[in-house]
């Protein structure tokens, strides 16, 4: 079983390297550049492949399955700290290199969770399941929220300022590599708080005390 995880281990590791060569690549060569007035389709395909990967892998193979099931959970969920960056939004939205509509909630989002990540991971690790799953069902919501923001802004602003500066690098590594790992990062924990135990209520113990009878 050790050498089996170590194994899956390497593997994740070289997959997670090779997908970032990828998503490189692909921002050098502008491929994630969507045509004028145009929808972002490559940009959305680049969020959503590996997430339809993953998603196959983990229905479709119990020995991934219990690998993925295997990790800690807090070292996962700490790493979530690293949106505290999303201060980078709202200094290009000061900039105006980014609209508003996108910055703003992207921006104070993942610095929402970023800032509380430590805590969801040090105190609701494994005893308050409910709160948990809550705060990485936000997280989600959180990184939801920036995608669908990034895509009505261009439509609704087409001559103001766009998500363009998104689709070129560095910043283009956000939405085809760091947005799909987080959204997987959460997916994980997610399906591991899943099979915790629920917390039972401490039962009252009944005693004369109770009742003034002493």
């Amino acid at each position: 079983m050790t050498e089996s995880k170590t194994n899956y281990g390497r593997l994740i590791a070289g997959l997670i390297a090779a997908w970032f060569v990828v998503s490189l690549s692909v921002s050098a060569l502008h491929l994630l550049q969507r045509p004028a007035g145009g929808p972002p389709i490559s940009l959305l395909s680049a969020v959503l492949t590996p997430l339809v990967v993953f998603s196959i892998w983990y229905v479709s193979s119990k020995p991934f399955r219990d690998w993925i099931l295997s990790l800690n959970p807090r070292s996962l969920t700490i790493f979530h700290a690293e949106r505290i960056g999303g201060l980078v939004f709202l200094a290009m939205y000061t900039y105006k290199v980014l609209p508003g509509m996108f910055a703003l909630p992207a921006g104070w989002g993942d610095i929402a969770i970023g800032a509380t990540a430590y805590l969801a991971a040090t105190r609701l690790v494994p005893n308050h399941r409910g709160a948990f799953i809550a705060w990485h069902l936000l997280g989600i919501l959180d990184l939801a929220v920036a995608l669908s923001m990034a895509a009505i802004s261009t439509f609704l602003q087409p001559h103001g300022i766009t998500t363009a500066p998104m689709t070129v690098l560095p910043l283009s590594l956000i939405p085809a590599f760091a947005v799909p790992l987080f959204l997987i990062l959460h997916m994980i924990c997610i399906a591991q708080a899943r099979r915790w135990p629920a917390k039972q209520p401490q039962p009252i113990r009944v005693t004369s005390a109770s009742y003034g009878l002493q």
